[in-house]
């Protein structure tokens, strides 16, 4: 069944899931010339940005951990060692795409900046307290070893 731009339109913003299925179809039957092209490059451009936000978002709580873990021994929790365990696991599946590696290693400035500052907040410590430059690669907040004594 052809399908016209207008009725992929509808379905697109009528359920998303069924327009994505019939994406799917389309293709599998080699009928590209149907694609409902405007939508599949917006869909496809959010898809890219919801990733490297979530990459972002990980890696900034990733950090925000580790500077708690390593300016306040004395305040130590089980509850941060777990968190920097998951975002450290989660990380590390995300970035078996190399496009998004390299997105987190060119974040990783700016993600600090935020993360001293959530770490700021969450401790009470001031700015001054934490390294102005970030002191990590992603090698090294990727590492087993992150939580060394």
């Amino acid at each position: 069944m052809i399908r016209t731009v207008e009725s992929l339109t509808e379905l697109y913003e009528a359920d998303e899931t069924a327009w994505l299925e019939t994406m799917a179809e389309l293709i599998a039957d080699g009928r590209i010339d149907e694609l409902d092209c405007a939508h599949l490059q917006e869909f496809l451009t959010d898809m890219a940005n919801r990733d490297k936000r979530e990459v972002e978002s990980r890696l900034g709580v990733l950090m925000m951990h580790v500077l708690k873990w390593t300016h306040q021994e004395k305040k130590r929790s089980k509850s941060w060692r777990r968190t920097i365990v998951n975002q450290r696991r989660e990380l590390t599946k995300m970035l078996k795409s190399g496009v998004l590696r390299k997105h987190a290693a060119d974040a990783l400035a700016a993600v600090y900046r935020d993360a001293v500052d959530d770490a700021v907040l969450e401790t009470g410590l001031p700015t001054t307290e934490f390294p102005r430059e970030c002191p990590y690669t992603l090698q090294m907040l990727l590492a087993e070893d992150v939580l060394r004594e």
